[in-house]
């Protein structure tokens, strides 16, 4: 039994020094590739009998691919490539061996992987490079001098500053880059960019950075063509290509800005959107007279602007300030005070007109409608809809002529004041508090009066209106205000509320807690003292 294990033993160790045959991996588009170092590791582990047999036969060789355009004159990829092993006993073999390669004492340094890589005719190659990557694995290269120094500024300086046959890189993250980086230093800029069109972005922006820090701005110009031309799958590539063109150093800008005017303005120097480009988008929003047209772009604009501010509060990740023309809210405002000031004239029109027309109704209801969106807008960018509040608070004279209004027509607005005092509730919007005073004293009563058919009409729309939502609004900025002024409004609501009923927006919660402010906590404040 002993016998045997060591025939065994005897068969699976490799003649010192035995060079093995590795095929070299070589892409359809005709790249140069040497296995990763994942995929070299796996494939020793895979077979360690046909790896470490001194007479094993040479893998087959893979086919060679035509041969690309190069300066040399005849260029081959190489057919194959050896491996030279320095590893003392095989990775794994039987069952026995490998308890015994367990109880072996551990190699002093892990093995290195030697995978050699030939360009043009190996015969007439006077240089070698050698990549040390990760995992111990290192990449020779056969290659020609006058080739890599006139492609790549990297090869000219070390190759000026001495003489020696061999070029040595270490620490090299990318070997498998590398190798196929090298490769096309011996095909002219057409065939370069032939080569990169089968390829991803992601494998793309791995050949532009060796390029890069090869000093090949031939490659490098090839890369920026195709990244400019080739869609990009979602934000996050568009990101990471962003970052990698911001990054270049072998380029003088002329491949960089034709990428880069794909996601930024040429006027306006930056990566932000010029603020008249958003005026003009909102302008068009509440221009719109189709009503599907209408709702689809405004919950698509007010979805984009929540998912900027979302992503910008505080500036971008690389200092850039928060989206202008958005979160400065003054295209918002100046859109605000526009509807505004149609609003009021179609409201006197209504109110001095008593057969006033169905079309007046419907520019109403359109204006408000309008303003209701801002709001949306303003809460969107960052609580800017403090503001509003104040404005809308101050608008009597609109406030007048909407009680003059009839109720089929005026309602639409008192959607705005419903929303304001949502806002409010909610903290959406912390307006002072003479503000929210005058809200109250300017537009309860408005909406007091609208109440049914706000209920009535909001039923089937998209945007519904909530009953508990609007009351619980209203009780809260209520409750916001000094004491005194809470019984003023709640004791003006109380009499509203026992004449109409259901008509009534619901505020006994807020009169609850005004209640207890009133009357229990006095007692129990002096009980305690």
């Amino acid at each position: 039994m002993d016998g045997s294990r060591q025939q065994r033993q005897r068969r699976g160790s490799p003649a010192p020094g035995r060079p093995r045959t590795v095929p070299i991996a070589v892409t359809p588009e005709g790249f140069w590739c040497c296995p990763s170092p994942a995929a070299l590791h796996k494939s020793l582990l895979k077979n360690p009998h046909h790896h470490h047999h001194h007479n094993a036969k040479q893998a087959p060789t893979p086919k060679t691919p035509s041969a690309p355009p190069s300066r040399a004159p005849s260029v081959q990829t190489a057919t194959s490539v050896t491996d030279d092993v320095d590893d003392p006993a095989p990775a794994v073999a039987d069952h026995h061996h490998s308890q015994a390669a367990a109880e072996a004492p551990a190699p002093a340094t892990p093995p290195q992987h030697k995978v050699c890589v030939g360009f043009g005719r190996p015969e007439t190659s006077d240089l070698t490079v050698v990549l040390y990557g990760k995992e111990g694995v290192a990449v020779s290269m056969s290659v020609h001098r006058d080739v890599l120094a006139q492609s790549s500024a990297f090869f000219a300086r070390r190759l000026a500053a001495d003489g020696q046959p061999c070029v040595e890189i270490h620490d090299c993250e990318d070997a498998e880059i590398y190798v196929e980086t090298v490769g096309l230093m011996y095909c002219d800029d057409g065939a370069n960019k032939h080569r990169l069109l089968k390829q991803s972005v992601p494998r793309v922006l791995r050949v532009m950075k060796a390029a890069d820090a090869l000093g090949f701005p031939a490659c490098v110009r090839s890369c920026l063509d195709y990244l400019e031309a080739v869609p990009w799958a979602g934000e996050e590539e568009e990101r990471r290509v962003v970052s990698s063109v911001r990054r270049l150093q072998c380029t003088d800008g002329a491949g960089v800005s034709p990428l880069l005017r794909r996601v930024a303005s040429s006027d306006s120097g930056c990566l932000r959107p010029p603020a008249d480009t958003f005026a003009h988008i909102t302008e068009m929003v509440l221009a719109s007279t189709d009503e599907r047209g209408r709702r689809e772009t405004k919950a698509l604009v007010l979805s984009l602007l929540k998912d900027s501010t979302r992503g910008h509060v505080g500036g971008g990740a690389d200092g850039s300030p928060p989206t202008p023309g958005i979160s400065s809210s003054e295209t918002l405002y100046g859109s605000c005070r526009g509807c505004l000031d149609r609003l009021r004239r179609l409201l006197a029109e209504a109110s001095s007109e008593p057969a006033y027309s169905a079309a007046v109704a419907r520019r109403i209801a359109l204006e408000a409608d309008n303003l209701v969106w801002l709001v949306e807008m303003l809460v969107a960018s960052q609580r800017a809809c403090d503001g509003f509040v104040a404005l809308w608070s101050g608008q009597a004279e609109l406030a007048a002529s909407h009680a003059g209004a009839p109720a089929a027509s005026r309602h639409a607005v008192s959607r705005v004041t419903a929303r304001l005092f949502v806002g409010v509730g909610r903290g959406e919007m912390l307006p002072p508090r003479d503000a929210r005073l005058r809200l109250l004293q300017v537009w309860l009563q408005p909406l007091i009066d609208d109440y049914a058919w706000l209920q009535r009409a909001g039923g089937s729309r998209p945007a519904a209106f909530d009953r508990r939502l609007v009351e619980d609004g209203i009780g809260q900025t209520i409750l916001t205000l000094p004491l005194e002024d809470q019984r003023s409004l709640l004791l003006a609501w109380f009499g509203r509320f026992l004449k109409l009923g259901d008509d009534c927006p619901n505020l006994q919660r807020a009169f609850e807690v005004w209640w207890r402010r009133t009357f229990v906590r006095p007692y129990a404040c002096s009980s305690s003292g």
